[in-house]
């Protein structure tokens, strides 16, 4: 079954991570995919551009499109969105994934960092949702999807990183009320979080390297979830908060063994569950 083919996704921080994931397992559907990211150029740090992603997306079978923009700045997403629209003829899916971490203490976060973390979070998933709805009313099957937690009023979750939590809340309480505000259009709002840490870029750079990698699972897994939810019923499947296991689970997956970074590592769970 091909739930994705034809579809146009709109995907932040799509250069690498999940977000490339995500875009690559639509890509297998026949998907066109909008890579939104700020690397245009390699990075000498972090893996991967909007063009190599773009190359990669084609190799799997879908159709990409280059979109170099920075989600904080409204005239470089509007630019990706009337691009985005102006190539395809429309936008199904937005996947919210573009997210900027520092698991520091008040005393020890810098502003320019709370500031970032606010501007991508927070205000760059509600500017894309923004810009993004008046296309998505027009979609057969139109979905939102942020990669943000369960909602939580526990302490536990913020006292060692209130200014990162504080952002990724933000994120999931787009969808407690986007989900609302949007049900009568059809448009689904949803949010996907992993059970456990995720080997990426971030995890390798900032989380404790090769040590945490290997106890980690493969963004795949957040891939499979993010393409069985987006290929559900839009009216009907909103305002949920899942975890990737048990998304799959319910899609009949009972062996995650191939998901681990290292088979049979003890697997440390993500924050936030």
């Amino acid at each position: 079954m091909s739930l994705l083919r034809g579809k146009t996704l709109f995907i932040t921080g799509a250069s690498r991570g999940i977000g490339k994931a995500i875009a690559l397992r639509a890509a297998r559907d026949g998907a066109n995919v909008a890579v939104v990211a700020k690397t245009d150029s390699p990075h000498p740090k972090l893996p991967g551009t909007v063009h190599t992603s773009v190359e990669e997306i084609v190799a799997a079978g879908g159709r990409g499109l280059a979109c170099v923009a920075d989600i904080r700045s409204e005239e470089q997403v509007q630019a990706a969105v009337d691009q985005t629209v102006a190539t395809f003829g429309g936008i199904d899916i937005l996947v919210n994934n573009a997210s900027a971490i520092q698991l520091t203490g008040t005393v020890e976060t810098e502003m320019k960092r709370f500031d970032l973390m606010y501007s991508v979070n927070v205000r760059g998933t509600f500017l894309c949702s923004k810009l993004c709805i008046p296309h998505l009313r027009r979609a057969a099957n139109p979905h939102i999807l942020n990669i943000s937690p369960p909602p939580s009023l526990d302490a536990r979750w913020f006292k060692n990183h209130v200014a990162y939590t504080m952002s990724k809340m933000g994120m999931s309480l787009c969808v407690l009320g986007m989900s609302a505000e949007l049900a009568d259009a059809g448009i689904a709002v949803n949010a996907l979080w992993p059970r456990t840490i995720i080997a990426t870029a971030a995890v390798q750079n900032l989380l404790g390297g090769d040590q945490v990698i290997a106890q980690s699972r493969k963004p795949e897994i957040m891939a499979d979830a993010a393409y069985a939810i987006l290929g559900r019923p839009s009216r009907s499947e909103t305002g949920k908060f899942f975890i990737d296991d048990e998304v799959l689970t319910s899609e009949g997956v009972t062996n995650f063994a191939d998901y681990s970074v290292v088979p049979g590592a003890t697997l440390l769970s993500d924050l936030f569950i």
